[in-house]
């Protein structure tokens, strides 16, 4: 389980990736298969396909604004992280 600082931070990123956008959320500390669990939510949330890397989760697109939302709603302390 990944140690954290109980923020979860939603960010977008580019880079490495052929241009194609990905949002990335970081900071879930919960276990695998929960982690999993709510990665399934999301990505269905979103229409759209991810996976989930190292207790990050990868959405693909761009999906910032409604992922904060969502984790939000669900009661997570959300911050939009990145410019």
């Amino acid at each position: 389980m990944p140690a954290g600082d109980g923020i979860v931070r939603v960010s977008r990123e580019t880079k490495g990736r052929g241009g194609k956008a990905v949002t990335v959320v970081r900071g879930l500390a919960m276990e695998a298969a929960a982690l999993e669990k709510l990665a399934k939510q999301l990505k269905a949330a979103c229409g759209s396909g991810g996976t989930v890397k190292d207790g990050v989760v990868e959405v693909q697109g761009d999906h910032c604004d409604k992922l904060v939302a969502l984790l939000a709603g669900q009661g997570h302390k959300v911050k939009r992280a990145g410019g």
